[in-house]
């Protein structure tokens, strides 16, 4: 992403660049580490310093888009912590008794090590392999994040690209901006930041339209008992009234109506009708409609030429923009993709609602203006410009359509649609400007100045965080990486001939181009055994994609969906699948080149399946680690009892002269040991850890010895009757009371 630096920036974006600027220090310049990826390394030692590394990962879990901004450019899942990864690359590389921890703070390189990711997702491994001067491969079966990497780690004139966005600030913007003028009620005009909306449907008893407020309550503060101030609609006028975020009584200031801000018609799965009383079912109605549920502007917050912020009700001239909108929607030709939604557990939820088509994720204007910012893409010249603000465009989607629902002041504002990793229709929506405005969340201008520029700083002058005590303020240290900015080789074979730092592509990771024993090291992260199917949510992108840059090449097929993606609901399939792409990598691995990988699940089944797919493949594992895994906060990890907070790295090796001695007998004993003493380590870190967090490092211990076993169905049968159970037990109720102490004799 290297290239000349823009003459002046933009106010948001100059923040950016001072928040990542922050703490700066400039590593000494001293000569590189070239080391040969030869024998055991380091990422196998017992010693692997995982619990310093989880400090490091903590901090930089809080703001990863801050901390490795090139590969938030666009969304993706699970996206795992670039300090992990690259501590991965550089264990797997790094011959043993290397100081993994001193090596990430020197300008370390392993020019000519070849690393590659099947499973590439967002691009961290490729990210940290091309920092540390390896050469990088990386595939994934899916277009949208074949499409991020591509253009994440792709060479961009940072001048070029700061000069198509101008232009379309000049030509775009206007036209977008239009349609969210707002009338103040002392007759100025303002900017609409925000509208709030409110599904309806008709009551099947009397047919009069149902408002789905569970709360009259729609706006409050991110921490309402240091700020109560909140924002409630009237159910009689509809005036927007300012009461305390808890008030159960209050008096419209309009119309006189006294109201509980905290009741609406719809509680639960049920509604009741405000005029008949009638009682019904929520989703039986929907089903009866035949349609999607109808909305109902009842709200906006406006941004005042003073820059200040204003709740409003609608008024004459906001049902006129909308109308205004809604026929020039009509005139234009092709103004969106036309896709229908494939059935998935993914989708379901959202098929239920009658959301039969990607396009009914947004209303008319949200179309109509992303049909002129499309066009307006469409039209700049250069190849690697349009297609870095396609990637924008299809990154800004996500906060502007009908499944976004506000999050509140004193954060970001629009809670985006993938919040719930389903496809879940929001009650009350929120459309946000598209093109925004410098207190905009979400939009288009927004996510130019803290993904794109942002971006391209980072690629040019990449840092690291580091701590100088646990819990200590992270500061960032510069000098120690190669930039980012590559032309991908388009084959394996000019990959390998003209030495090219990078190769990425897009296909089904059990079938490569790439040639027998040519890759040093595999690091990857492969998707879950579970039911977030990237691809069903991952289509909601590529159908924007299609249309703005043609279905040609990786984009043919209308949906990202494919028979080979590794994701499955069966524990087998998954199973056999995972199976496939591990045997492609033992194909393509050095004989003596190691696989290393980040996992964890909370299921028998998970553990399971990964070890029936590695040893069927004809790998061991020779070490495995815990360590902080991505998510600090998460909707998901916050509804969980007990939530995950670790991965393991899972070191392993081909099936050869060093396969290890299986030890049955001792088995479990052995798991005990050393489990133990992983959890004493982390736990004297001061790391809090759940029974789940305990139930991991068990089991990766015994995925980690029973992988010795003669066959496959040995260690499976000893993994479904083990007793891992007790022992998790026991290192959790001693690591709940204080450090674990633990028979190390092992």
């Amino acid at each position: 992403m290297s290239g000349a630096a823009p003459k002046a920036k933009r106010g948001r974006a100059a923040a950016a660049d001072a928040q990542l600027a922050l703490d700066v220090t400039v590593a000494p310049r001293a000569a590189p580490v070239f080391i040969a990826p030869a024998g055991a390394r380091a990422i196998e030692d017992e010693s692997f310093p995982f619990e310093v590394l989880s400090d490091i990962a903590e901090a930089e879990s809080w703001r990863k888009e801050i901390h490795r901004p090139i590969h938030y450019v666009h969304k993706w899942w699970a996206r795992r912590l670039g300090t992990v990864f690259r501590a991965i690359v550089a264990g797997t590389l790094a011959p043993s008794g290397k100081d993994v921890m001193q090596m990430l703070y020197e300008p370390t390189r392993f020019p000519g090590a070849v690393v590659l990711d099947p499973f590439m997702g967002s691009g961290v491994t490729l990210g940290e392999a091309l920092k540390l001067g390896a050469r990088a491969i990386g595939r994934d079966i899916n277009p949208v994040a074949y499409f991020l990497v591509r253009n994440a780690l792709a060479r961009h004139d940072r001048a070029a690209v700061k000069a198509a966005f101008e232009h379309l600030e000049r030509e775009v913007a206007p036209q977008i901006r239009h349609y969210y003028r707002a009338r103040l009620p002392d007759g100025r005009e303002g900017e609409t930041l925000y509208y709030f909306w409110v599904k309806q449907l008709p009551c099947p008893s009397c047919g009069n339209s149902v408002d789905l407020f569970s709360s009259r309550v729609f706006s409050q503060n991110a921490y309402p008992k240091k700020v109560p101030r909140a924002q409630a609609t009237c159910p009689g006028c509809g005036e927007v009234n300012e009461v305390r975020y808890d008030a159960a009584e209050a008096t419209c200031h309009d119309c006189g109506e006294c109201f509980n801000p905290q009741s609406g018609p719809a509680s639960g799965q049920r509604a009741c009708c405000p005029s008949c009383s009638h009682k019904f079912s929520i989703a039986k109605a929907v089903r009866d409609r035949g349609e999607p549920p109808s909305h109902r502007l009842y709200a906006k917050l406006v941004l005042t030429p003073e820059n200040e912020k204003v709740y409003l009700r609608p008024d004459a001239l906001d049902f006129a923009l909308y109308a205004e909108a809604e026929a020039a929607l009509a005139a234009r030709r092709d103004p969106y993709p036309l896709a229908e939604i494939a059935p998935g557990y993914n989708t379901d939820q959202a098929l239920g609602y009658n959301y039969k088509f990607w396009h009914q994720f947004f209303n008319s204007r949200q179309l109509l203006c992303l049909s002129l910012l499309a066009d307006g893409i469409r039209a700049i010249a250069d190849a690697a410009t349009r297609e870095l603000m396609a990637c924008l465009f299809s990154g800004a989607l996500e906060f502007n359509n009908m499944f976004t629902s506000f999050k509140g002041e004193g954060t970001g504002a629009v809670r985006h649609m993938f919040s719930h990793h389903i496809l879940k229709p929001e009650r009350v929506p929120l459309e946000a400007n598209l093109w925004g405005t410098p207190a905009s969340s979400g939009s288009f201008s927004g996510l130019f100045d803290s993904r794109i520029l942002r971006a391209l700083k980072y690629a040019e002058e990449p840092t690291e965080i580091r701590l100088a005590a646990p819990r200590a303020k992270a500061e960032k240290v510069g000098g120690l990486s190669d930039p980012i900015g590559f032309v991908p080789a388009r084959n394996f074979t000019e990959f390998r001939d003209t030495g090219a730092r990078l190769y990425l592509s897009c296909g089904n990771s059990a079938q490569t181009d790439i040639d027998d024993a040519s890759v040093d090291v595999v690091v990857t992260d492969p998707p879950f055994f579970d039911n977030v199917h990237y691809s069903q949510l991952a289509d909601f992108f590529h159908v924007w994609q299609r249309h703005i840059l043609g279905g040609e090449g990786e984009r043919t097929a209308p949906t990202t969906r494919a028979s080979g993606e590794v994701q499955d609901e069966d524990g087998d399939k998954f199973a056999k699948k995972l199976g496939d792409v591990l045997t492609e990598c033992r194909r393509v691995l050095r004989p003596d080149g190691l696989l290393a990988f980040s996992y964890h699940h909370s299921r028998d089944e998970g553990w399971s399946a990964v070890l029936e797919a590695l040893m069927r493949a004809g790998f061991h594992i020779t070490a495995a680690h815990p360590v902080k895994a991505e998510m600090s906060v998460a909707q998901p990890k916050a509804l969980a009892k007990e939530p995950i907070d670790l991965d393991i790295i899972l070191a392993c090796r081909k099936n050869g002269r060093a396969r290890p001695v299986w030890n049955e007998a001792g088995l479990w004993q052995a798991v005990e040991a050393t489990a133990g003493l992983q959890v004493r380590r982390l736990v004297e870190r001061g790391r809090k850890l759940s029974r789940n967090d305990v139930r991991v490092i068990v089991m990766a211990q015994a995925l980690r010895r029973l992988s010795a076993a003669p066959s496959a169905e040995a260690a499976l049968k000893h993994l479904v009757d083990g007793e891992a159970g007790a022992i998790i037990d026991r290192l959790h109720h001693l690591s709940a009371a204080g450090v674990p102490e633990v028979d190390l004799d092992v």
